[in-house]
């Protein structure tokens, strides 16, 4: 069955069954494989993707709840957004070390801070809380998360 999807800004076209979970499509169908598989529940955060602007696990929704939506991935993020304080402080403070739940980090910030333009300490913590992060970088996460705050600050806000 062909489902229409917007990705990335994108009117595609794929042919798959519509219960086929969105993240199947991206990697496997669409060869988008910045978003990544980890838990298959939707409890890691290493597949989030944005849906009309709200966080969700791509591993847990099905092609079809997702047509007719705008779907933002991290790869239409970095290509939209290349110059985004918050891609350049995540770059500059080098807050990946594996770098498998990065994708999922940086759109749930990106998300985080379109609702919060300076978020507390607090705000940032709970947003951030449902992705995992194996390799302990949370620290440099905040970090960067501050810091393309402080540095829209002094230009604009971040959008």
């Amino acid at each position: 069955m062909t489902t229409t999807l917007n990705i990335n800004g994108a009117s595609i076209s794929v042919d798959v069954d519509p219960q086929t979970p969105l993240l199947w499509v991206l990697r496997d169908t669409l060869g988008l494989t910045g978003s990544k598989y980890s838990c298959g529940i939707g409890m890691c955060g290493s597949c989030r993707v944005l849906l009309d602007q709200r966080v969700v696990s791509a591993c847990r929704l099905r092609t079809a709840d997702a047509a007719g939506h705008a779907i933002l991935t991290i790869e239409g993020l970095s290509a939209s957004a290349a110059n985004h304080p918050l891609l350049q402080a995540w770059e500059s403070l080098q807050v990946p070390q594996c770098g498998y739940c990065q994708s999922g980090q940086i759109i749930t910030a990106y998300a985080l801070l379109q609702v919060h333009p300076h978020p507390t300490d607090q705000q940032i913590d709970e947003a951030m809380s449902g992705v995992l992060c194996r390799c302990g970088s949370y620290p440099r996460i905040k970090a960067a998360i501050q810091q393309a705050v402080s540095s829209a600050s002094r230009q604009e806000p971040v959008k």
